[in-house]
């Protein structure tokens, strides 16, 4: 008989607690070698008794105290079983089987009637009262045998009682510090294994992996818990998705220092592959895709035409990387889904011998693919050879494998959604093949942003790995774009950007605005590279107040020792930056300051005043587009960013030249008619909004990237600037495609002024 069948023979509630599913895994492999079994409480039927067992007679009406023991004697041919409780009805003799009776929870007692016995496994079934489970697990666990396994019971307990894992959880860890422990909501499987902690060097990655059973024919699942117990000695983080049955797999290798388990049903995976799950069924099941290849092909009978969890398994790893990749539970930078079954044709010595992981970052700053050569003219992987021609617009002549890739993670959310949009358009068309069909398609379509390693033609990742531990892993050199295409997401990492604020004669306005951007903008203190303070200031008093802000915000102060003005100031920043190692800066007025957290007004075009993550996200445009500056404010004190205010400042022979239907200023003040800036497009990143095009020049704060700065201020340069001068020529640069400026469509900064200098103080050069 199997456990199932022996609980019910003698009547235990083992199964109607759930338990029997535990166990059914967790003692198959142990069924032989084990030779001595404890149980505490033997299922007392007095009703009077806490943890009384007398309800269970209502569902097994032949059911007699020590039923559990009798399970266990059967089940382990070559146990001597033993039984603990405080009921003289409970004590009985029977062959293989002996019952003591004393309170567990008395250490005298274990320690008298148990002496020099050692068990491979100890169940605690007795009272359900957490400081009692408590006191037995102190007394009984050393006497476990070294790999033994000790369970615990029912551990929420009754009504009344109090919880293990929350009052009682310092002295738990402190019994069981070390070991493997498997929380199963209702009962914990305590191993008593020590797990030696695995150093992991590469602490920017984390593998990405899952394992189901899907009855896969011809493979017997204990050929993949073979290699996936390979696999886990594999020394990086893991991000590990498992059934609940399988996951004391996981912790009889790992420590939770390094790893996170997901447990995923399969019916979880369904709900995650949901939006397709119908689909694929459908084109599964069809006999004009599984004939495509002959009644007798090859994809009648593969895994993907036969098994109905197969595809939805295989074409959601990437969704799991992507989940992976945000919980994030290691804070690392990249991540790499890796085939539980890899140590298959890897061998497992060079991933856990040779730390080949940890070289494999610098491939994966955007995203990665292994591919192989695959010469066909009728499909791939059962997907239409001509319509994966049409789609990548190419004559598609390799496969990219789903057993290894990945990249950084803010390039994963934007390569999901490329994958999800392209796995939707294909399976409303009847196309399927594999997740290496959609991942094929994505290297065409986007060569620049998917990196590839070409393996043999046998398609064995074993070559990529070879080649890591040799440092000979080179890429396919990035094909140019037909369009241009831009990096999705960028990273931060590395780069540097100054922040330049001018200032003259106010220490207390400065202080005002930095405080703030304390209380509401932290980031445009805490992130940049440098903080630089330009002090035109010509008051000593005002000098001395200044470098005391300095001081307390980690600004480094220049005094410049005359007023220059405005724009001579923002020459100096340009100049000062040119020549520094930052890759960005940005210029701001001592007045000018950010709208606070969860401010929820619109400006007077109707834009957001506040923006979330502005300070990053307004880095990975320009890193995304490569625009030479960036204005942050559509909306200014005077002027919006619809209007082109250049036609204004331009030479008379530009003007007629660009607007000649309109090339007469007005004779004072602002024209109502002035001609519209041209936009180019507008794009989206992050939920914010921008529009490139002849955006115009403004003393408004903007970030600014090295080239861009050299061309607006470096190489043409005037020895009285004017804001009016600068609008100009930018304008006309931009005119010429030398210069590629944009502007949010936002308007988080604003004027807080709180003092002021006379009018004659007020100098722009």
């Amino acid at each position: 008989m199997d456990l199932f069948e022996l609980v019910e023979k003698y009547g235990t509630d083992k199964t109607l607690s759930e338990y029997t599913y535990t166990y059914d895994v967790l003692f198959e492999k142990i069924k032989y070698s084990t030779t001595s079994v404890l149980e505490i409480g033997l299922g007392i039927l007095n009703p009077s008794i806490p943890s009384s067992f007398s309800g269970n007679t209502q569902h097994f009406s032949h059911y007699k105290p020590g039923g559990s023991l009798r399970v266990w004697r059967d089940f382990f041919p070559n146990a001597q079983v033993y039984g603990v409780d405080i009921a003289k009805d409970c004590m009985f003799t029977e062959e293989r089987i002996k019952t003591f009776l004393f309170d567990s929870a008395e250490k005298e007692y274990c320690d008298y009637y148990l002496d020099n016995l050692e068990f491979d496994i100890i169940i605690d079934d007795g009272n359900h009262d957490p400081k009692y489970q408590v006191k037995t697990l102190k007394n009984l666990f050393p006497k476990l045998r070294e790999n033994g396994i000790y369970i615990i019971e029912d551990i929420g307990g009754y009504p009344g009682t109090e919880e293990l894992l929350i009052e009682y959880l310092d002295e738990f860890e402190s019994i069981t510090k070390g070991y493997n422990i498997v929380n199963k909501g209702n009962h914990i499987v305590i191993t008593k294994t020590k797990v030696e902690v695995v150093e992991v060097n590469n602490k920017e990655l984390t593998v990405v992996t899952g394992l189901w059973n899907i009855g896969r024919p011809g493979r017997d699942f204990s050929h993949y818990i073979e290699h996936f117990n390979k696999f886990l000695e594999i020394p990086v983080n893991m991000f590990i998705y498992i059934p609940a049955e399988y996951e004391y797999l996981v912790w009889e290798k790992r420590s939770k220092q390094n790893t996170y388990v997901k447990i995923m049903e399969l019916e979880d995976v369904k709900n995650l592959y949901k939006p397709f799950w119908d689909r694929t069924q459908n084109i599964r099941t069809n006999p004009d895709w599984f004939n495509q290849t002959g009644e007798q092909g090859w994809l009648v009978g593969s895994p993907q035409a036969h098994l109905e969890w197969y595809n939805p398994i295989v074409q959601s790893k990437m969704f799991m990387l992507s989940d992976a990749s945000i919980w994030n539970p290691f804070d690392t930078e990249y991540f790499i889904w890796l085939d539980a079954g890899i140590t298959n044709t890897v061998y497992d010595k060079f991933l856990t011998e040779n730390n080949v992981l940890d070289k494999i970052n610098q491939h994966l700053d955007s995203f990665l693919f292994l591919s192989y050569p695959y010469e066909t003219t009728t499909e791939i992987h059962g997907f239409d050879k001509k319509e994966m021609d049409r789609i990548s617009d190419s004559d598609v002549k390799y496969v990219c494998r789903g057993g290894l890739f990945g990249g950084r993670k803010e390039v994963i959310r934007e390569v999901n959604g490329d994958y999800y949009k392209l796995l939707d358009d294909t399976l409303n068309r009847g196309l399927m093949g594999t997740e290496e069909s959609i991942f094929t398609l994505m290297s065409y379509i986007n060569p620049s942003v998917y990196r590839r390693f070409e393996l043999d033609g046998n398609g064995l990742i074993v070559k990529y790995i070879q080649a890591l531990i040799d440092d000979k892993a080179e890429l396919v050199p990035l094909i140019k774009p037909k369009a241009k295409v831009k990096v999705y997401n960028p990273s931060l990492k590395g780069i540097k950007t100054s922040l330049y604020m001018l200032t003259f004669n106010f220490p207390e306005q400065i202080e005002h605005t930095l405080s703030t951007w304390k209380n509401s903008s932290p980031d445009w203190l805490e992130k940049p590279h440098r903080k630089i303070l330009i002090d035109n200031s010509n008051n000593p008093d005002a000098i001395e107040g200044n470098k005391a802000v300095c001081e307390k915000y980690g600004f480094e102060h220049i005094i410049t020792g005359e007023n220059l003005g405005i724009n001579r100031g923002r020459q100096y920043a340009a100049e000062h930056f040119d020549n520094s190692d930052s890759d960005f800066y940005f210029f701001f007025e001592d007045d000018m300051g950010f709208y606070p957290t969860g401010n929820t007004e619109f400006c007077r075009n109707g834009f957001r005043k506040y923006v979330p993550n502005l300070y990053d996200n307004v880095h990975k445009i320009m890193l995304r587009e490569q625009f030479d500056f960036m204005k942050l404010s559509y909306t200014e004190v005077y002027m919006d960013n619809n209007i082109q205010v250049s036609w204004y400042n331009v030479p008379q022979e530009i003007r007629s030249r660009d607007w000649p239907h309109y090339d007469k200023l007005p004779i004072s003040g602002l024209d109502p008619n002035a001609p519209r800036t041209k936009f180019k497009s507008i794009e989206v990143f992050e939920e914010l909004s921008y529009i490139s095009g002849d955006i115009y020049y403004a003393n408004w704060p903007m970030i600014v990237g090295k080239e861009g700065n050299r061309k607006m201020f470096i190489e043409t340069k005037w020895a009285h600037p004017y804001e009016q001068t600068w609008m100009s020529y930018m304008y006309q640069e931009t005119a010429k495609g030398n210069l590629n400026p944009a502007v949010l469509l936002a308007s988080p900064v604003w004027h807080n002024r709180i003092v002021y200098y006379k009018p004659e103080e007020r100098r722009e050069n």
